[in-house]
């Protein structure tokens, strides 16, 4: 649930559903306010300034439509949601061009409904508050999505499918962020429904069916009671498959059929469950080499592959690194309670010469260490050795960042042609501190012979 809190106006002559629907939203930590008379309501939106209205479409006085026109003369930055007991689809369409966000049919099938509503609605703008706060930050992306820098061509193209219903498969190294990118495409997706995830490498072969799709009482020793699988539970959401190369072959072809009818059967039931989950899949493994091995089935993996994302490593948007750990680092200090630490644009050239294998997953673990191991306010990470992989020994963090920085510095050298300048641009420092470590290191007379040093 989004955590800021959110001020609602609810608008329907129906008083007992007001009641629910501002019980539900006042549970839910927003402030409501509710009014059976559209007129009324028109009359507070000045002193309330509400981020989000929910209006009935059918009203007596003024229907919903009209009433979302009056609000947006006197508050154009309003969001809406239109709820009637009358829908079709002719009202649903003009609802949406009028600019309704989101448009719900009552009675409420579930409170979660609602909820989920208001969140994917509230989730996707910023408050007014809040816009004030960041103006003038220089941040081009939100907050949480600093850890996608550099990979703008791949949020355009999550961008561009997450509203459609075309499956999803994630490939990516291990800890690039492929579980994160899938809760992306789901909040933009529209969908109402939760965001279920499992992780089909973390649950054993034998339990990994039933909680994919549930089971009745008795349908195995042990089956006291009726349980819902992820399927299931995704309903009108996403369901997130991660590591779905580690599927055996017979579930494989389980998933294959929910792909095709998009219906399954919990285990010991003798009907069928319609689903409409989106499904997103994700893989640090070369499906088509399982494919060609026959550990993956073919026809799955194209029934997959719709929409093929790839996740780039750390490694290929180095030059984002600096950004990446700053906000980090943010997160951290919240997280431990900590004073604000800093790494410095020495150990951060150092740090563009590592190669990440654990992705962004080991940075967030390397940040984390440190922070929780130093004394004073700056950072120096622990990383494993350049060359060899192995990890450095505990305590010589800072003669393992020096070797890989005098790595980073040797190797820029090279790739200017020795000019200082140049190197100095790879490295992202300045050429006076370039001058400094090349001093420290002495190796200026090697470098030398490269080309000439400015």
């Amino acid at each position: 649930m989004n955590k800021d809190r959110f001020r609602i106006l609810v608008v329907d002559d129906e008083k007992s559903f007001l009641r629910l629907v501002s019980n539900i939203l006042e549970d839910a930590g927003h402030e409501v306010r509710g009014f059976d008379d559209p007129g009324q309501a028109l009359g507070s939106i000045g002193s309330f300034n509400p981020h989000l209205v929910i209006t009935d479409l059918k009203m007596p006085e003024m229907d919903g439509i009209r009433f979302m026109n009056e609000v947006r003369q006197r508050n154009s930055g309003t969001e809406f949601i239109m709820i009637t007991a009358f829908a079709t689809v002719d009202t649903a369409v003009e609802a949406m061009k009028q600019g309704a966000a989101d448009y719900i049919t009552k009675p409420l099938r579930d409170p979660a409904q609602l909820r989920a509503a208001v969140e994917k609605v509230c989730g996707r703008r910023i408050t007014p508050d809040k816009k004030s706060q960041q103006a003038g930050s220089g941040n081009e992306l939100p907050p949480v999505a600093v850890i996608f820098a550099g990979m703008e061509q791949t949020l355009e193209t999550i961008g561009d499918v997450a509203p459609t219903e075309a499956t999803v498969i994630l490939s990516g190294e291990t800890g690039t962020g492929k579980s994160l990118i899938a809760k992306v495409i789901h909040q933009m997706s529209g969908r109402t429904g939760p965001f279920v995830d499992i992780n089909c490498a973390a649950i054993p072969e034998n339990l990994l069916e039933s909680e994919l799709f549930g089971y009745e009482k008795g349908a195995f020793t042990g089956a006291l009671s009726q349980k819902k699988g992820r399927f299931e539970l995704a309903q009108d959401g996403t369901i997130f498959l991660d590591e779905v190369s580690e599927m055996s072959l017979i579930l494989q072809a389980k998933l294959l059929k929910v792909l095709q009818e998009r219906s399954f059967e919990r285990l010991g039931a003798l009907g069928t469950i319609r689903t409409n989950a989106r499904i997103i899949a994700a893989t640090n493994r070369n499906l088509k080499d399982l494919v060609e091995e026959k550990r993956f089935r073919e026809d799955l993996y194209y029934r997959l592959s719709v929409f093929p994302v790839r996740i780039p490593p750390l490694r290929e948007r180095i030059d984002k690194i600096a950004r990446i750990t700053n906000h980090l680092l943010k997160v951290m200090t919240d997280r431990l309670g900590r004073e604000e630490a800093f790494i410095t644009e020495e150990d951060i050239s150092a740090m563009k010469a590592y190669p990440w294998p654990g992705n962004i997953r080991e940075l967030e673990n390397a940040i984390e260490r440190a922070m929780i191991s130093s004394k004073g306010n700056r950072l120096i990470l622990p990383l494993s050795d350049n060359r060899t992989g192995s990890p450095g020994k505990q305590g010589s963090g800072k003669s393992d960042l020096k070797s890989i920085e005098r790595t980073a510095i040797e190797n820029a050298l090279i790739r200017a042609g020795g000019n200082r300048r140049r190197a100095a641009g790879i490295l992202g420092i300045s050429l006076r501190s370039l001058q400094y470590k090349i001093k420290d290191y002495g190796i200026s007379g090697r470098q030398e012979e490269t080309g000439t040093l400015e």
